[in-house]
């Protein structure tokens, strides 16, 4: 887990109403952020590999809008693959839908009780936190993601988790430049707090955006999703 030192930081509300309440906060400022774009930013490259804005858009309201059951007989169908899954659901309903119809989902749904398989709210809030900016930053838009949900995802980072999204910390140790954050012990790694968790979360940053001699082990075009 990560540890602070140093200035106090943000204290976040890490209670299930305080993380449900960064999550709607979240969705409806990413609501309003995509109604914003253009017709060429919504058919941009993201950070996620293969997907544009609009298939990261549409992915992030899949389990808003369909059952648990259904979600399941799409997983069956393509063969118990995730990944097969959610790539084939995020193209199709990027056809489908139009740009007001994405941005609208997350808002209408801000309050939905969604949750990931495993992780429960704080991995909710990541999945919209990270894809928003598997979104922004390759768009070159200078949103900045609130500290107090950071130090949320932050602090439930581990070599372990990084894992599981295809990034290997080790050897390394994150520090944050914009807030009192570290994890791990080694060469230093240092960045953006989001752009940190970016990394946490196996994705590639635009280059310049991290400090370090193995920075560029985490630059160039993302792969994760």
């Amino acid at each position: 887990m990560g540890n602070s030192q140093g200035n106090s930081p943000t204290t976040p509300d890490t209670s299930t109403r305080g993380i449900r309440t960064a999550i709607a906060a979240e969705r409806r400022e990413l609501a309003d952020l995509l109604d914003g774009l253009t017709p060429e930013q919504w058919d941009a490259p993201s950070l996620c590999a293969g997907w544009r804005v609009r298939e990261v858009a549409a992915h992030m309201s899949l389990g808003f809008r369909h059952s648990l059951p259904r979600v399941l007989w799409e997983l069956l169908r393509a063969g118990g693959s995730l990944h097969r899954m959610t790539d084939r659901r995020a193209r199709a309903d990027a056809a489908a839908f139009s740009a007001r119809d994405l941005a609208g989902f997350l808002r209408d749904h801000a309050d939905h009780p969604w949750t990931p398989p495993v992780g429960g709210y704080a991995s909710a809030l990541g999945h919209d936190v990270v894809h928003g900016l598997d979104i922004t930053v390759p768009l070159g838009l200078t949103r900045r993601v609130p500290e107090d949900r950071l130090r949320i995802l932050l602090d439930h980072v581990t070599p372990k988790s990084a894992k599981f999204f295809g990034a290997d910390l080790t050897g390394l140790e994150l520090r944050a430049d914009d807030t009192d954050w570290s994890l791990g012990s080694g060469a230093r790694l240092a960045g953006d707090a989001q752009d940190l968790l970016l990394v946490a979360y196996g994705r590639r940053v635009p280059a310049g955006r991290l400090r370090g001699e193995q920075a560029g082990r985490f630059t160039a075009a993302g792969r994760a999703r």
